[in-house]
């Protein structure tokens, strides 16, 4: 069922648009089963239903990222989710793991989270109890964020106990990296403005290193991945005092 979703959201994806007759034709699967699936999609929030059809919700960059290594993205937002505890102040960075945090904070209490994240208020529309701050600044598609001076100087307002941060690769030598410099530029904003740092990153980023500069491996407090790093490497990070966290 999984690899036929991820199918089909590459087929609205590359045609930007399509009926549920034609996904049926070029998947080989019944038109009930296609609308089933398409619900699940749009319930996901991950397409929007048309009139005989749907269209992508997203922009192509952020679909293809959804889809890569979705279910270690579940299983490591899980597990950022279960540090945050009644009453906390975060900083949820934007991010296709990051984001998947609020879809695991119901039935906590009295939560408060700042994000640039739009990908993550669909989660805050089913969550009574989640108090979001949504900060400022200019939309990024490609992102699903807020970035900009604005952005900046909303969080410069501001001060939490843990700040939930993604990437797009690290090393022990760059650092932690991003591949757009005004992502970078609200990572490193964040990372200030909190008093602890949680990087939720899967062990394919580990050895990349991207365009923008966003931060010494050193001010990680807490790595959440999978388990796809060699016990030497995890000793090497250990090393620079950071806590890893397996899922």
């Amino acid at each position: 069922m999984l690899e036929r979703r991820k199918q089909m959201l590459d087929l609205i994806a590359r045609e930007g648009g399509i009926s549920v007759s034609s996904i049926s034709k070029q998947t080989n699967v019944s038109v009930v089963t296609v609308r089933n699936d398409l619900e699940s999609l749009a319930s996901e929030g991950l397409i929007v239903r048309t009139h005989g059809g749907a269209v992508p919700a997203f922009h192509p960059q952020i679909i293809e990222r959804q889809k890569t290594n979705a279910d270690r993205k579940e299983r490591i937002a899980r597990r950022a989710a279960d540090m945050i505890e009644d009453g906390d102040h975060v900083i949820i960075v934007a991010g296709t793991t990051t984001s998947l945090i609020g879809k695991y904070l119901l039935g906590k209490r009295d939560v408060h989270v700042v994000t640039n994240s739009t990908l993550l208020l669909p989660f805050a529309r089913v969550n009574p109890s989640l108090q979001v701050t949504l900060v400022g600044g200019e939309f990024k598609a490609a992102s699903e964020a807020m970035v900009g001076p604005i952005a900046l100087r909303e969080l410069s307002q501001i001060h939490v106990g843990k700040a939930f941060i993604g990437s797009d690769g690290f090393t022990l030598e760059r650092g932690i990296t991003a591949n757009q410099i005004d992502v970078a530029e609200v990572v490193k904003k964040a990372i200030t403005q909190s008093s602890e740092v949680i990087l939720l990153a899967d062990s394919s980023k580990f050895g990349k290193t991207g365009f923008a500069y966003m931060g010494d491996i050193g001010c990680v407090d807490s790595l959440i991945t999978d388990g796809g790093l060699s016990a030497q490497d995890q000793k090497a990070l250990k090393n620079h005092g950071m806590e890893v966290i397996t899922v």
